[in-house]
This record gives structure tokens, sequence and C-alpha cells, in this order.
């Protein structure tokens, strides 16, 4: 893998705009293009394929002529009817035949939902270089290493303040606060116009790190003519500001103190400053951290050698030596706040951890909000924790966690520096789109200005108009195992009905000429056999009858196999009002003169 810390191209140090009296340079910018528009006016299109009326799968394309950059490259969680599904990342359909033209891949920051679908694209596209700050180019690292990916992919470290270069556009890289360090908003500008790109964004003034968004900067391009700001929704519900990151230090102060309980922390693997904070309060405090979970070993061992996190190795406890330390002298640190079924903390609260066990000697402290559809299985989790002993704190119970996403007054800054001609509400579901649109309105942008739009639609822009000209294909691709979109609906479907009726396996055998054994009936998840006899023996004698009046020869198998099927079914719903999987395997039993005429034949 190739790592390169600066851009392998040029790198321009924005110049300052002054705006004329009387004109802002926003204004004076556009007027110019209008005056000297050409005849073949050149086209900007914005195509998100993932992000749209979802949260997560952000994967954003922005085309112009014959050259594409994609914005963040995300997975999502699969929602509790995609059964066994590991992650859902976009249908990349658009761009098989335009690999070609695809000059960069640039990411804002290193959550899962930007950067989680990389390996899969690059198993796709292979030759695409990417770009983005120190800690999310070790994150990504890290993660194609995992995966095994080729190590020709280029990378890209863009510090702040940078422009990089690529063939048809130019990317400054701004810095933003988020609930994770080294997070970027882009500022593109390419033939038919600017765009100015959030990413995941609220505004910190006291920022752990002391990185601050760079207000001063987003208002001077502001200044320059921005033609579409695409921004973050995700808070757009929510009035007021989101607090700073540090008052959740100021929490675990006060949760640590005078606390003769072990304390278990549960929060994002990626969320280095409240990491850092758990580190800051167990050295306060004179506690050892454990460090527990394959994500947060991970994420921590980058974030440490790339100095985003710091500690002394003496404060570090391996798990091995828990037994032996006293519970006031340790703090664990683990991953699982979703009630993800593998995560450390879901196999600890259900008894289920080989080296871990939660006893009334703990306090939990659970650092995050449940993402939208895991709210069920994170209040299952602090259930069993409470059944178990422990004293639980999270959010709405203790001021352990703030968002990382700006609420209504920080988009309406972010609106007043950017003034944008168009806008396009991204990352959120329908309501979080269509409440910031609102919010546009309201600040005297036009209705007709602003686009709401699903993904697979084709935002075109030039320096005269916007309009949505379109769609292309768009959709989801499940990841299942090692498999990449093997899984599709007709399976999901499958397996919707085992979880839900179960399945019935008929196994017979055939010679030349009829039944010589069973039909057989194994069930699994529909009836128990012990207790279900009758029903199982009425159901043996149909499949007997079926085979006896319609077996006619070894080429007759499918359509025997469809009627046992067609009248199965019929029987067990008659009888339980239940639609199990109904599976019929018929087994050739071949006389030794219908093997000889095979042979002859062959």
């Amino acid at each position: 893998m190739k790592t390169e810390k600066a851009v392998n191209s040029p790198v321009q140090t924005p110049k300052k705009t002054k705006a004329s009296p009387g004109q802002t340079a926003s204004n004076k910018s556009r007027t110019d293009k209008k005056n000297n528009s050409p005849k073949n006016v050149a086209k900007m299109k914005i195509i998100p394929l993932g992000g749209l009326e979802e949260i997560g799968k952000n994967f954003t394309l922005v085309e112009c002529e014959d050259d594409i950059i994609i914005i963040d490259c995300g997975i999502k969680f699969p929602d509790i009817d995609m059964f066994g599904i590991d992650y859902v990342i976009p249908d990349l359909s658009y761009l098989e035949d335009k690999g070609h033209k695809i000059r960069g891949l640039f990411i804002t920051h290193g959550h899962e939902d930007h950067i989680g679908g990389i390996p899969y694209f690059l198993k796709k596209f292979p030759n695409v270089p990417i770009y983005g700050t120190k800690l999310t180019i070790g994150l990504i690292t890290n993660k194609l290493v995992e995966h095994r990916i080729d190590k020709k992919t280029t990378m890209h470290t863009v510090s702040f303040g940078q422009i990089a270069n690529v063939r048809g556009f130019s990317v400054e890289f701004i810095p933003t606060n988020h609930s994770i360090a080294d997070s970027a908003m882009f500022y593109i500008k390419n033939k038919a116009g600017s765009l100015f790109f959030t990413g995941d964004f609220k505004i910190d003034l006291t920022p752990v790190d002391g990185q601050i968004i760079d207000l001063a900067r987003i208002g001077q391009i502001g200044l320059e003519g921005v033609d579409l700001l695409v921004s973050d929704s995700t808070n757009a519900t929510r009035k007021g500001y989101t607090q700073s990151e540090k008052t959740v230090g100021e929490s675990f102060d006060v949760l640590f103190t005078n606390v003769k309980k072990r304390i278990v922390v549960a929060t994002f693997a990626t969320s280095i400053h409240r990491i850092q904070q758990v580190f800051d309060a167990a050295k306060q405090h004179r506690r050892k951290v454990v460090i527990s979970g394959r994500s947060m070993v991970n994420v921590v061992g980058v974030a440490r050698e790339l100095k985003y996190l710091k500690f002394k190795d003496n404060i570090l406890l391996d798990i091995k030596d828990l037994p032996k330390t006293h519970p006031e002298q340790v703090v664990l640190l683990t991953t699982g706040t979703q009630g993800e079924p593998m995560s450390a903390l879901s196999r600890m609260a259900y008894g289920e951890h080989r080296q871990l066990s939660i006893t009334e000697k703990d306090l939990v402290i659970i650092s995050a909000s449940p993402i939208p559809g895991n709210e069920k299985s994170v209040a299952n989790i602090i259930s069993e924790l409470m059944k178990l002993g422990a004293d639980v704190v999270y959010q709405g119970a203790g001021q352990v966690h703030v968002s990382g996403h700006g609420c209504q007054e920080e988009m309406k800054l972010i609106h007043a520096l950017v003034k944008p001609k168009y806008f396009m509400p991204c990352h959120g579901e329908y309501h979080m789109l269509r409440t910031h649109a609102q919010l546009a309105e309201s600040m005297g942008m036009s209705k007709n200005n602003i686009f709401l739009m699903q993904n697979g639609d084709v935002l075109q822009l030039d320096t005269e108009s916007a309009k949505i000209s379109g769609s292309v294909p768009s959709g989801i691709v499940f990841i299942d195992g090692t498999g990449i979109g093997d899984v599709g609906t007709i399976v999901l479907k499958d397996r919707k009905r085992l979880s839900q009726d179960g399945l019935l396996i008929i196994v017979a055998t055939l010679d030349d000429h009829g039944l010589i054994s069973g039909p057989d009936i194994v069930s699994r998840g529909f009836v128990y056999m012990r207790e279900s006899e009758k029903l199982l023996s009425d159901a043996k004698n149909l499949c007997e009858r079926v085979i006896k009046m319609n077996y006619f020869g070894y080429s007759d198998y499918s359509s025997i196999k469809n009627t046992i099927k067609f009248e199965l079914e019929r029987f067990l719903y008659d009888r339980t009002r239940r639609k199990p999987l109904v599976l019929p395997i018929l087994m050739s039993a071949k006389s030794n003169l219908a093997k000889q005429i095979d042979r002859m034949r062959g």
C-alpha cells in the first residue's frame, strides 16, 4: 500500500477574496459567469448513492464531463428484518463502466458509515486513490490490512488548508468538529461551479483536542461564491446548539469520584476524544484501564501511534491480570453501545464472555445514544446488565453523551456563512432532510433552489441553473460473511419464512417402479415433532399418496416435487394456519437394468 504524507499533486494555499463596494464577491462571481458564459456550458452532476432517507451508507459522487470524484464510502448496519446480514453497502452498478473516470475517493472522517465500504469498493475499483486527513487515512489503512486488500492502493494524507488537485477538480480540506478527530469539510470546484460539502459536523468552541472548526475560512469561501451547499441533516429536528464534548469529560470526573466499584465504559471505538477523556479520568482517579473488543483495541492502537491519544503504558492493564486487581482500581473500556450481539458488552450482559462478567460490583456507563432502529436492542442490554446487579448510567440517566452533529442554530450559522445559491440536505432520514430544507427556507432561500433528493437522483448544476435531471440505478448490496451481493431478496424472504414458520423436509427414495423408502419428515422451527405425531403422520400419508398417483418415471422428479410442495403447504395451512418452508428431497435408487441402459446411452 502506497502511503503519501503530502498530496501527490499541486498543493495550494487558498487566497483571500475581497468584495467590491456595494457588491459581494459571491454576486460578482456569478455576474461574471453569466456575462462570459460559453456556448457549451460544463455541467456538474451530484449523485448520492447512499445517505439519503437513511442513517449510514454515505456515498456521494460528483461528476463533471469525464471526471468523477466520490465523497465517502460507508456501510449501514442491517435493519431488523435483514436476517443474518452483517452490513449493507450501496449498489455501485452506475459506476461499472465508469471506473476509468474516477479520479479519487475523498473521505470526510473515519466513522464506519463513511469508511466501512472502502474495502468492498476497492475490490471493484482497485486503482482509485484515497484522500483524507492523517487519522482518517490511518484508520482506512488498518481496515485495508485487515481485509487483505491489494497493497498497491495509493493513500494521500491531506493537511487542513491544503487543496488536493485531481483531474477536473480541486478539493480543499477545512477543519470541522465531530465525534471523531480530524473531521473535514470539503470545498470543491470544477468547470461547472463550486460545491461546499459539510460532512458530519457540529460547532464545538472548546473541543478536547483544541482543533476548532474554521468558521473564518468558511465565511471567506461564502464571499467567493458557492453554487451548492450539501449539508448534514442528522440533528435538523433539534433546536438550539449541541453541547461541547468536554461536558462528557466533566461527567466522567463526577461519576468516577468516590466510586468503590469497577467502572465499565462502553463507547464507539472511533470516539477518540471520548476515549481520551476516559484515560484522563482514570489517571485522575488512579485507576488502570483494560481495553476490550477487537475494534476498540485496533482503533486505540492506531490513534495512539498517530498521537491522537496520549497516555503512558503504565496506565494499561492486561485483561489476564483483572482477577488480581481490586475492582475500584479498574476502568474497563469496551464496545457495544448499539446492542450488537457479538460486541463485548453484549456478551458480558448475557453471560457469554469468556473472560469478563458483570456483577453487582460494577458501574456501567453507556456513553452513546442509540442509532435509530437500535433502541430495542440497547434497552435489552441495559435491562440485562441491571438484572446482573450492575448500576447502569446511560443517556437520559446522566450527561454521559453529547451528539457529534450540530443542531438547528449551528446549521443556520453554516448557511449564513456559506451563502449558497442552491441547497441539498444530506445525511439523514426523510423527516430530517425535510426539516433542514424548511430551515433553509426560514432563512430566506427560495424553495425552488432547495432540492430534496433520494438516493440515485441526479442533481445537474451549471453556471445558469440547477435541476433534478433524472436518476441512476441505486439500491443496496448485502454483505453476509465473505459474500458480497450473493444474498438477495429471495434468500431474505426464505430466511424470514424460516424465522416465522420454520422448515419441513420430506425425504423419499424412488426406483423404476415407484416409492421404496419413506417418505420421512423432519421438522425444524415448525412444530415439536414428539407432540405432533398425528399431524406429521397425516402429512406423511399425503406425500405417499401424491407420489403414488403422480410418479411415472425418473424424468418426472421436478413435477412431483412441485406437487408435493403445493399439496403439503395447503394441507399444513388448513390444519395449523402456518406456512412453513416445505423442502421435498427425492432420491434415486435405480435398478441394475436402468443403470446398464444409462451406461449404453452415455
